[in-house]
Parts: C-alpha cells; structure tokens; sequence
C-alpha cells in the first residue's frame, strides 16, 4: 500500500492559498496525488485536502510539519498532517441491534476500512461471540438507569486503555453524558436511524409511519451535547409508500444505516471531514 501524508486546511479565504501550498509541496519535491478544495462565500471560510505520496518528499511527517509552519502562520491556517501509516484506533459501541456492528467489523476484515478496530464496548453480552470470532477485545458495561455515571465512567476507562482515536455508536442506544462528548469531540460518529433534523430521538421509524412518509433514512454524524444535533457526515434515504408497514420501515431501514455508517467512518478516517460550527465540509 502507498505510503501518504493528508494535507487538512482550514482557514480565511483569500487570493494565493492553493498557489502558495502547492509551490511549498513542490519546492520539497513532493508529489500531491489528490487535491480538494472549497470556497464558503457566506463565512468567507476556504477548506483544503491534499494527499502527498510520501515517498516523493524524502522527509518524514514530522519534518514536513515542522517546514510548513511558516505557510500556515501565514494565512492563519488551523491545519493537520496526517501521516497514512499511523493506522487509526477504533472503538465500536452497540448494544442488542447487530446489523451496523456486523457490517463494519466485516468490512474492516475485508480491508475497506483502514483502521485497527481495538475493542468494542457494550451495555449487553450479546455480541461477545460474534466480536471475539474476530479477536477483538470485548466489554460488557452494564447501564444501570438508577446510575449511568458509574458506567460511563468505565466506559471511559475503556476507552482511554485502548488509546482510541475514534469512538463508532454502532447502535448504541444510550445517550453519552457531556463529560464523554467534550472529551472525544470531532471524534465520536454516530448512525441514527433517521433522516435528521426528524424524527429525533426514540422509535423513529415508528414516527416516520406515522407521520404517512413516503422516504426514510438515516444519518451518520459527530455526536455533540446536543441529542442528534452534531454536524451531519452523511446521508440517505429509501422511498416507502402506504402499503409498508413499520416492520418493513425497519427492515428497509437497517440497510440504509448499515451503508450510511460506513462510509461516513471512512470518510472521517481518510481526513475527508472538515467540521466548521455545525456542519461539515466533506471531501468524498
């Protein structure tokens, strides 16, 4: 696999700032494989992604970094450098509903994700099996409704002994505390099944039924203080019509999620999400 280094900008717009990135990579030799770039003409904001075949700068991440400070001072850049060998650390949280956690621990065996999956949390034991056929940790942390702190307070443990950059509610049907929101913020991806900003909260297919819908879908997003409110990643939906029942909104529901899930993850691990207030820049 090609070695990368993933050039993340976010800064004020202004004339010169592709030209000046581009000039520094190429002064260093370096040879950019894949460009990304976008205007916001209501913040007056510019985002910026580029890939550099790392084989072609003869520097490492860290010397790189240290040479494009000066660049960044310079057009008041809040930036990243992303070096692609440094394999992301995952955490997966579900609970009962295996159809996400399956999907994704399969597409990460069949090499789609480009992470290590290094534990999975959940207040149930029933995905033990299914998770450690894989041989991967697992964690059953009870949720007692009496008291949550307790719990969440393992969770965190957990959490911080895998050393996780990125936290998966696969399904997780338990709302985290503020403290684990702001720990992890820009960093805890979640899949509601629903099409967002509606039918927030519990048994949303049931709302959509209700409500005579003729789409369902679901929302994969960073997961905030706020219940179902951070930046959205990604999106879609399937039509219905008045012969389906709710049983068939779930079903049609659980397929939708399943797509929506993964390629938000993978979009977050390739550096392709740029969170800007409430809402994302997406280079997909």
């Amino acid at each position: 696999m090609s070695h990368y280094y993933r050039l993340v900008v976010s800064c004020p717009d202004q004339v010169g700032i592709v030209a000046r990135v581009s000039s520094f990579i190429a002064q260093q030799g370096g040879s950019i494989t894949e460009a990304s770039q976008h205007s916001d003409l209501e913040t007056g904001r510019f985002f910026m992604r580029y890939e550099i075949l790392a084989d072609s700068l003869g520097m490492s991440a860290e010397a790189l970094r240290t040479s494009f400070e000066p660049v960044a001072a310079e057009f008041d850049m809040q930036w990243s450098l992303v070096d692609t060998q440094k394999r992301r650390r995952v955490v997966l949280m579900v609970s009962r509903e295996s159809h996400c956690l399956v999907d994704l621990l399969y597409r990460w065996q069949a090499g789609e994700l480009d992470c290590d999956i290094v534990g999975v949390i959940s207040n149930h034991d029933d995905m033990r099996s299914l998770t450690e056929w894989y041989g991967i940790p697992y964690h059953h942390v009870p949720v007692d409704p009496a008291n949550k702190q307790t719990a969440f307070e393992q969770v965190q443990e957990q959490i911080d002994a895998a050393r996780a950059d990125c936290i998966v509610l696969a399904r997780y049907m338990q709302i985290l505390p503020p403290s684990l929101c702001e720990r992890y913020a820009g960093r805890v991806i979640n899949i509601h099944h629903s099409f967002l900003p509606s039918f927030a909260g519990a048994k949303p297919y049931h709302q959509a039924y209700e409500r005579g819908v003729k789409l369902i879908g679901a929302t994969c997003h960073y997961v905030t203080e706020e219940l179902d409110a951070g930046p959205i990643i990604e999106q879609d939906i399937h039509r219905v019509s008045h012969c389906h029942t709710p049983t068939d909104l779930v079903r049609f529901g659980r397929d939708v999620e399943k797509a929506v899930l993964a390629r938000g993850l993978r979009w977050h691990l390739e550096d392709r999400v740029l969170i800007h207030g409430n809402k994302t820049v997406v280079f997909s």
